[in-house]
């Protein structure tokens, strides 16, 4: 039995709504979106053409060169770790059948990042930047997410890999 905490982490999501791929997603969207670093940096998760995708608008406190006005390292970095995590959990929800729901509600709750690798492909300028994130293996105990950062013009960003024990 989940607490309250982490039936608000995994989104509320229950057995009689499993079936509910698009609310999964908006909920998992929610879950991440309310986290207090998330509102803090203006950070949203949104569900754009049936999938998770991550947005941020440029801002002050965002900025990690002040000369090239460019958007800091850390926060691209965040950004793709929070996009492969969220698009691992629904897919470990996609995958999930009556029998192995309970099981998956454990891993989606336990979700952690054991690995990142980040490569900066272009300086972090934009009005606002775009993440996206896909599967790259899917396992019983973790899987590998590959993410991609765009800005506002359609820059190649960042791109990173990522791995995810549950």
């Amino acid at each position: 039995m989940l607490n309250n905490q982490q039936q608000e982490w995994t989104g509320h999501i229950t057995a009689e709504n499993q079936n509910d791929f698009p609310m999964i997603l908006e909920q998992l969207c929610i879950a991440f979106t309310r986290s207090p670093f998330y509102t803090h940096n203006h950070l949203k998760m949104r569900v754009v053409d049936d999938q998770i995708e991550g947005y941020v608008e440029m801002a002050p406190h965002l900025i990690g060169n002040v000369q090239f006005q460019i958007l800091h390292g850390g926060v691209t970095a965040t950004i793709l770790d929070s996009m492969g995590g969220i698009v691992a959990m629904s897919e470990l929800y996609r995958c999930s059948t009556p029998e192995t729901f309970a099981e998956t509600t454990k891993k989606v709750g336990k979700l952690a990042t054991l690995d990142l690798r980040v490569d900066y492909l272009a300086p972090g300028r934009g009005q606002y930047f775009v993440a996206k994130a896909q599967v790259v293996r899917l396992g019983r105990k973790s899987c590998v997410m590959r993410m991609d950062l765009h800005n506002d013009q359609g820059t190649h960003i960042a791109t990173g890999i990522g791995s995810y024990m549950y």
